[in-house]
């Protein structure tokens, strides 16, 4: 064990720990979420750059020596690389603004630099957490700045997982189509269409969210660093928010930018607003889409079956036989969680008052949690749903045959009384409508089957049948 100080008293940690007291304090005083900063690996490293940024933008201000420059990005590479994940323990959500999470992070580097000096884990004179680590920092900048960074990785990761999606959508949406099916409004028969017309809406919808989720992803590029406390950039040089951009978007690849007013930068957080609502934006789409799956998977023999699903696991405990969408009905409790997470980001981004908002915590867990599970979500729907559907071909077009919805298309031909006297006599008799059009002597069999074909039904056209 060794002891650690910070101004309200001392702690034991073990040794072989690379936090410190402040983390320890945190850990003691947030067990509220479950969820802690290394459930989050993207987070951790988007501090580790956001502090590699910091030290080589002192360095060059010569503020820090070279020997304790060189440790100091020694562990940030460290964290980058993915090691030492374990050592982020504090709760996700906290109060503070983050304060707790920023010295975790803080502790870690330190400790690990030290390690690489020569010195002992806590010997801080060598390397301090605040001193060297958050030099020219604050909680108030270095944090949500690595907010941001976190953000712009793991939305990454989610247009990717949306691509793969989309491309999912597009192969079934090939797969199926020459399949002629019943189109629907309101739960009722409408007009036909294919089932591969079906599929590429779905991929369609997900790729016009994929542009949404990419232009959110713009605006977090704008970030406070070298604000420090209330964005005045009190205990920082003149010249370091200039210089620390310049490393921070070497070491991100990305082009993050200085806000031009960093007290504005320090309290604004409507970026969070913006990447929640979109999110919510994809999330309710995405819930539509599997709602449409199970409608057109349903029965298998009371209700449309269209589609088969494939069967992951049995569906009951005393139904012998019985296969649920289980897939689907997972990927829409992912898209309820984060349509109700955006309230929370809402209300966090709101509540913030003065030159700060403390509440952050809440709105970084809320939209990362969120990413994460609509991304594992979205791959999960892909692999072990949408590649494996197959078509009841002969299901969906005898659909369409005994449809009333066909005498839309004789609207034109025969007019909307005779069509609507035809639709009345089909839902009560159950005779088809190509029957009575023939019974009626309203067009002879030719033409009738020319305006009945899927490939005449399925496009555009006015006038008389050629």
């Amino acid at each position: 064990m060794r002891k650690e100080h910070d101004f309200i008293g001392e702690l034991e940690i073990a040794d072989n720990c690379y936090y410190g007291v402040q983390t320890l304090r945190a850990v003691q005083n947030f067990d509220i979420s479950g969820k802690r900063i290394k459930d989050f690996p993207r987070f951790i490293t988007s501090f580790a750059k956001v502090k590699k940024a910091a030290a080589l933008a002192n360095h060059e201000l010569k503020l820090i020596s070279d020997e304790i420059k060189n440790a100091i990005c020694f562990a940030c590479d460290e964290l980058i690389a993915g090691k030492y994940q374990d050592q982020f323990i504090v709760d996700m959500i906290q109060g503070g603004a983050g304060t707790s999470t920023n010295m975790n992070a803080n502790e870690v580097i330190a400790n690990i630099a030290l390690e690489y000096m020569g010195h002992k884990k806590g010997e801080y004179e060598y390397c301090h957490p605040n001193d060297h680590v958050n030099l020219s920092q604050s909680t108030n900048d270095a944090y949500p700045t690595s907010i941001r960074v976190a953000l712009y990785d793991y939305l990454g990761d989610l247009m990717d997982a949306m691509e793969y999606l989309r491309k999912s959508y597009e192969k079934k949406a090939i797969e199926f189509k020459d399949i002629i099916k019943m189109g629907r409004t309101q739960l009722q028969d409408a007009v036909p269409m294919t089932l591969g017309r079906e599929f590429q809406t779905f991929a369609a919808m997900i790729g016009a969210d994929i542009k949404r989720v990419n232009s959110a992803r713009e605006q977090i590029l704008e970030v406070n660093l070298g604000a420090t406390a209330i964005g005045t950039g009190i205990n920082s040089h003149p010249n370091y928010p200039p210089i620390v951009a310049k490393y921070l978007q070497q070491i991100t690849g990305a082009n993050f930018v200085i806000a031009d007013d960093l007290i504005e930068a320090t309290q604004d957080t409507s970026a969070f607003v913006q990447i929640s609502g979109v999110l919510k934006r994809v999330s309710t789409k995405l819930s539509k889409v599997c709602n449409d799956l199970r409608l057109l998977s349903s029965g298998p023999k009371c209700g449309l079956n269209e589609i088969n699903l494939p069967k992951m696991q049995p569906g009951s405990s005393i139904m012998p036989g019985k296969v649920n969408p289980v897939i689907p009905e997972v990927v829409n409790q992912v898209c309820y969680y984060v349509i109700g997470a955006d309230v929370s980001v809402t209300l966090a981004c709101e509540g913030g008052q003065l030159q700060l908002n403390v509440f952050e915590p809440l709105a970084a867990y809320s939209l990362l949690h969120s990413i994460c599970m609509l991304e594992r979500a979205m791959k999960t729907l892909a692999d072990k749903c949408i590649d494996g559907i197959t078509a009841n071909k002969e299901i969906c077009e005898n659909f369409v045959m005994n449809s009333v919805g066909i005498v839309t298309a004789l609207n034109p031909y025969i007019g909307y009384e005779n069509s609507a006297s035809i639709a009345k006599v089909a839902l009560k008799t159950g005779a088809r409508v190509y029957d009575l059009v023939l019974e009626r002597k309203l067009m002879d069999k030719e033409k009738l089957d020319k305006i009945l074909s899927p490939e005449f039904m399925l496009k555009p056209h006015m006038g008389e049948v050629k």
